[in-house]
This record gives structure tokens, C-alpha cells and sequence, in this order.
């Protein structure tokens, strides 16, 4: 297993989700949330350098049920971040690139609790999309029904 250098990538997250003193507060944003206000490619292009720390874990063996959770992260604040005004606060305040970083020191400190958190939380996160999927399939035919018995009549 390769190992990269922990504290780049340490001083990577900080830089990209808490580098940046909000004045008059103790709260902390980073380049990722100010890039993602950029209309249309901001948001592609912070989880374009989140993707760096997802590499990093790739190239130092991280198990994938860990990466897939890393992916999860970045996935869900890109999505999330599209939203106006409400995915720009998520941004800020969720902190994917800082999630990943810790995520890959436990790894690191205690791997076997680390796979299975991951995979507790992949398959939590699998479980949901296919309840949304079938919820949704469910209102689609409710709907259609509706509608043809209304037409029908």
C-alpha cells in the first residue's frame, strides 16, 4: 500500500472547505464553497479537486467500500451544490474534502472499523435511492391511473 503524504493532503481539505475566517464569527469556509458560487462550472470544478483527494485514497490502496463512501461525500455536496442559495450554504457547511482526508487517517489508524462504517453507509445510501426509485415508480403509476380513470370517465 502507498501511502501519500497525509499532511498535503491534510493542508489540501483545510485549503478547499475551512481556510477562510468568516469575519466576526469562528466559522470557517474554504476555496470549494467560493468556487461553487461561480454559475455553471463552479460546482464542477470544486469536485473536480475534491476528486485529487479521491485519487490519492485510489493510489494508496484504499478498500472500495471506503472509496465508495469518499464518493458518496463528494457526490452528494456537487449535487446538493447545484441547488441556488441552499446548495451554497451546503457547501460551506458540510465539508466533503475535510470528511475524505479524516475518513483515510482512520483508515489508516484502525482499517477493519473504518470498512465496516463504509460499508454500513454505502449500503444505507443504496437502500434509500432504491426506496426513492420505487416511491417514485409508485406515484408515477399512481398517477397515470388517475389520470386515465379521469379521462375515462
Amino acid at each position: 500500500m502507498q501511502q501519500p503524504n497525509m499532511k498535503k493532503l491534510d493542508h489540501l481539505a483545510w485549503l478547499l472547505d475551512s481556510s477562510i475566517c468568516v469575519p466576526g464569527t469562528n466559522w470557517r469556509i474554504g476555496l470549494d464553497g467560493l468556487i461553487g458560487l461561480i454559475p455553471g462550472i463552479g460546482d464542477l470544478t470544486a469536485g473536480a479537486l475534491s476528486s485529487y483527494i479521491l485519487l490519492q485514497a485510489v493510489r494508496m490502496g484504499v478498500p472500495p467500500l471506503v472509496i465508495a463512501r469518499m464518493v458518496l461525500n463528494i457526490a452528494l455536496e456537487s449535487v446538493l451544490g447545484v441547488i441556488p442559495v441552499i446548495g451554497d450554504l451546503f457547501d460551506f457547511i458540510f465539508k466533503a474534502n475535510q470528511r475524505n482526508v479524516q475518513l483515510m487517517h482512520n483508515y489508516l489508524d484502525n482499517p477493519q472499523t473504518i470498512k465496516r462504517r463504509s460499508a454500513v453507509t454505502v449500503i444505507a445510501v443504496v437502500a434509500l435511492v432504491i426506496a426513492a426509485l420505487v416511491l417514485i415508480v409508485w406515484a408515477v403509476i399512481a398517477l397515470l391511473s388517475a389520470l386515465l380513470a379521469a379521462i375515462s370517465h
